[in-house]
C-alpha cells in the first residue's frame, strides 16, 4: 500500500521526529504534515492541541496515512486528569478527524502499560489489567480507535505496544542509565533479573510503516514491540557498556536499603538523577513483554548491541543523548 501524504500527530516528539525522518527518505516526494502543540506553525508543520477538535490546512484523503504519536506519557509526573485529558479525547479526536477526512489508515502507538505491573509474560492475548492512569488511559485510546476501524470495512488500524523505546532525543529510561554508568552512580536495585522490554526507535518506525503498508495483514494488527526474548536489565547494562567503550563495576543493592536511599534523593529533590521511590519500584517490577509476534511478523533489524552501537555513532561516539 503506498500514500502520498502522512499526517503525524505527535511529530514533534521523539518518536514523532524519527518517524518524519523515515519518511522523508521513503517518500522524498509526498506531503509530511507534523500536527503537534510545539510545530512551527506552516502548512506542513501545524499546531494543533488533540485535545480539542482538530482542524488542518491541506487535502486529504484515502491515500493518506495517519500516525497518531500525540500522548502525555511519562508517569509519574502528571496528574492524573492529564492523561485521561490527552490520550483519550486526543484518540476521539484524531478519529473524527480521519472520518471528516475519509482516511482510512491509521497507525496508533500505545503501550505496555495497559498490560499492568506484573512479573507473567504478556502475549497480545493476554487480558489488560492496567493500574496506573496512563496504562488505563491508553488501552480506552486503542479502544476508540478500534471503534473508528471497526464502522468500515475499507479502514485498516495498526495497533503497537513498545517497550522502552530508546535511541537519539529519547531523554529517558535509556539515557538515564547510560549517564548513571558514566557517572558510576547505577546500581542494580534489589535484583539484577528485572525484564526490561525495549526496542530501538528506529526499528520501531520501520515496523510501524511497514505494518500500514502490508496490504496482506489483518485488516486490524496488534503487535507488542520488543525485542524477543526481552533482556533482563544486567543484559542491558552490559551491552551499553560494551557498546560504548565503557569499563564499570555495577554493584548491587539490596531492596531496603535501595528504598532509604531513594526516599531520601526524593526529599533531596532527586540530586539531579530523577531519583525517587516510584521511580526505582518501577526498576525492580519486570516489564515482561513476548515479542514473538512481532519477530514473526515484522524482525527487527538490529540486535541490542548493534543498536546501541549505532545511537553511539549517531551522537559522534561522545555520549548518548
Amino acid at each position: 500500500m503506498q500514500f502520498d501524504t502522512f499526517i503525524i500527530f505527535g511529530g514533534c516528539g521523539f518518536i514523532g521526529s524519527h518517524t518524519a525522518n523515515l519518511l522523508r527518505s521513503r517518500y522524498p516526494d509526498a506531503k509530511i504534515v507534523i500536527a503537534d502543540l510545539l510545530a512551527e506553525g506552516s502548512a506542513l508543520s501545524q499546531r494543533v492541541d488533540v485535545r480539542n477538535p482538530i482542524s488542518l490546512q491541506g487535502e486529504f484523503g484515502k491515500s493518506t496515512l495517519i500516525f497518531n504519536f500525540a500522548a502525555i506519557h511519562r508517569t509519574p509526573g502528571h496528574p492524573d486528569h492529564a492523561y485521561f485529558e490527552t490520550n483519550i479525547r486526543g484518540a476521539e479526536n484524531v478519529c473524527e478527524f480521519a472520518r471528516e477526512h475519509n482516511i482510512e489508515n491509521i497507525v496508533f502507538t500505545s503501550s505496555i502499560a495497559p498490560y499492568g505491573a506484573a512479573e507473567e509474560l504478556k502475549t497480545e492475548e493476554t487480558l489488560p489489567t492496567p493500574n496506573t492512569p496512563y496504562g488505563i488511559s491508553k488501552l480506552v485510546a486503542e479502544k476508540i480507535h478500534r471503534e473508528w476501524a471497526a464502522e468500515d470495512s475499507n479502514r485498516r488500524l495498526s495497533i503497537v505496544r513498545p517497550g522502552i523505546v530508546f535511541g537519539t532525543g529519547e531523554n529517558g529510561n535509556m539515557t538515564r542509565l547510560y549517564r548513571a554508568l558514566k557517572k558510576r552512580k547505577f546500581a542494580y536495585a534489589g535484583r539484577k533479573d528485572t525484564i526490561k522490554a525495549c526496542i530501538y526507535v528506529k526499528d520501531l518506525v520501520r515496523v510501524m510503516l511497514a505494518m500500514a503498508e502490508n496490504q496482506n495483514a489483518d485488516r486490524i494488527q496488534l503487535h507488542n514491540c520488543c525485542y524477543y526474548p526481552s533482556f533482563t536489565i544486567e543484559q542491558i547494562a552490559n551491552t551499553m557498556l560494551k557498546a560504548t567503550g565503557m569499563n564499570r563495576h555495577i554493584p548491587y543493592i539490596p531492596k531496603k536499603p535501595m528504598m532509604a536511599a531513594a526516599t531520601i534523593c526524593g526529599v533531596l529533590g532527586g540530586l539531579g538523577l530523577g531519583i525517587c521511590p516510584a521511580r526505582v519500584k518501577k526498576l525492580m517490577i519486570s516489564t515482561n513483554i513476548d515479542g514473538h509476534k512481532l519477530a514473526k511478523n515484522y524482525p527487527l533489524s538490529y540486535s541490542l548491541e548493534s543498536a546501541f552501537r549505532d545511537w553511539f555513532k549517531d551522537c559522534e561516539e561522545k555520549e548518548l543523548v
